[in-house]
């Protein structure tokens, strides 16, 4: 063979070389994408909590899935058909806390060609639910297993046990002057009954400083949770995690009152439905509820504190209906059960005879945007109205609080700094303070109903 032979042979050589590389490199990533869109599976998320434990698994696709029951030990398992195994399901033993309330254990395997099997082993008996979640906001579509305990945690009783140092006082006793307790007056109205003063609750003269003869109870709602994280700030804070920082630091100086309480519709990272936050309220005879938000815009610079309540007849700006569609849909993000029916809520929502309550509404937001103005630059000088679902309990007075823009960098800033929290805990209190000091609660018994 030539030398000028030899030199094309070993060229081609060559060439064969480098197209076998070329072919792996490229034939490897295409049949890993290829892998990843026939499992489907995106993420799987957990949130424990002691009043359920929700499982989130979201794929590129709706799958088919049947689930039931396993008993000795208690199990929930699940099939997902037409799934592929995958490091996403691989992992997912390890994503139980070891402290989940409900869940004892998860795990996933291939059950057969095409089918996924987990099995999720409880801490006790449950009343599981699942169900799907179409595509919404930045998530696909969504599995859902929320793992609720066989005998859930009781508000009611939880309140009564957490306050056993500090049972409530009956409204028939009478006031007993002490160096502690300021001297009452009882402020009367000509246009008011003779049993209706007998029932008047007396006013403090110290201005702010509420004094009442059974204890004031306060719930405090922490706006999103769980898959929920409401706004996302551009510096990536979450508004789930302002507003229940917020309201741990609320509910401590409330908790430091002598004749008042709080409660928060979530203490931990957890989804509430709109409709079991007022349901909470109303089982435990709130006094007040108080829903406590971050703002969001699309614009950066939009800023200031801002404070809500609810309206029958339309919304008091265009900003006040966006921000209310806007957390009305707080549930789709979340996710809820529509198959659920719960004939207490549809009486809830559909009470229309709030006038009272909104008149109520309106004097705390007042109260409390004004101390809020001490801290705060005020989006609003005056307490607006729209419709939000979560202010609809027909006979606790309601009030939204915007804290800040979280879409604002240097609100977003502040919202985050210890001190800046405690301002506002501390801004919300004293106009809690304040309205309670000129319009003290009526007298009612001193067990909350049960409905």
């Amino acid at each position: 063979m030539s030398e000028h032979a030899e030199e094309r042979l070993a060229g081609r050589r060559r060439l064969i070389k480098l197209a076998g590389a070329s072919l792996f490199l490229t034939v490897t990533p295409l049949s890993q994408a290829a892998t990843n869109r026939n499992t489907g599976i995106l993420a799987v998320r957990i949130w424990p909590a002691a009043d359920y434990t929700r499982v989130a698994i979201e794929h590129t696709a709706p799958l088919k899935y049947t689930h039931f029951i396993v008993k000795d030990p208690e199990r929930l398992v699940v099939d997902l058909e037409g799934v592929e195994f995958n490091n996403v399901l691989d992992g997912l033993g390890n994503k139980v806390a070891p402290n989940d309330p409900n869940i004892k254990l998860l795990r996933a395997g291939r059950y057969k060609p095409g089918v996924v099997r987990l099995v999720m082993e409880l801490k006790g008996e449950a009343n599981p639910q699942v169900f799907v979640l179409p595509p919404v906001g930045g998530y696909g579509h969504r599995l859902v297993l929320d793992v609720y305990p066989l005998n859930p945690p009781d508000p009611l009783l939880s309140l009564l046990d957490g306050n056993e140092a500090r049972p409530a006082l009956v409204e028939t006793r009478p006031a007993i002057k002490t160096e502690s307790r300021p001297e009452v007056v009882v402020e009367t109205k000509a246009s008011q009954k003779p049993e209706q003063v007998a029932e008047q609750k007396p006013a403090a003269k110290r201005q702010g400083r509420p004094v009442v003869d059974r204890l004031v109870t306060i719930t405090l709602d922490p706006g999103h949770g769980g898959e929920d994280p409401g706004a996302i700030g551009s510096g990536g804070s979450y508004e789930k995690n302002v507003t229940l920082a917020v309201a741990k630091r609320l509910r401590a100086k409330i908790e430091a009152e002598p004749n008042m309480r709080a409660v928060l519709t979530r203490d931990s990272d957890f989804f509430v439905p709109l409709h079991a936050r007022v349901q909470k309220a109303r089982r435990i005879q709130s006094d007040l509820f108080v829903s406590i938000h971050a703002d969001a815009f699309v614009r950066p610079d939009a800023n200031g504190s801002s404070v809500f309540v609810l309206s029958e007849s339309g919304a008091s700006s265009s900003a006040a209906r966006y921000l209310a569609q806007k957390e009305n849909a707080a549930d789709l993000i979340g996710g809820v059960n529509i198959d659920v029916k719960d004939p207490i809520l549809a009486r809830t929502l559909l009470d229309l005879s709030q006038t009272a309550t909104i008149n109520d509404s309106l004097k705390l937001g007042k109260a409390v945007l004004g101390e809020l103005g001490g801290i705060n630059r005020l989006h609003k000088a005056s307490v607006e109205q729209a419709g939000f679902a979560v202010l609809k309990a027909p006979d606790i007075p309601s009030i939204l609080v915007e804290t800040a823009f979280i879409s604002n960098p240097e609100e977003e800033k502040r919202l985050n700094d210890d001190a800046y929290q405690d301002k506002m805990a501390e801004a919300i209190f004293s106009g809690i303070r304040k309205y309670l000091a000129k319009n003290p609660p009526l007298a009612k018994s001193t067990l909350a109903r049960l409905d």
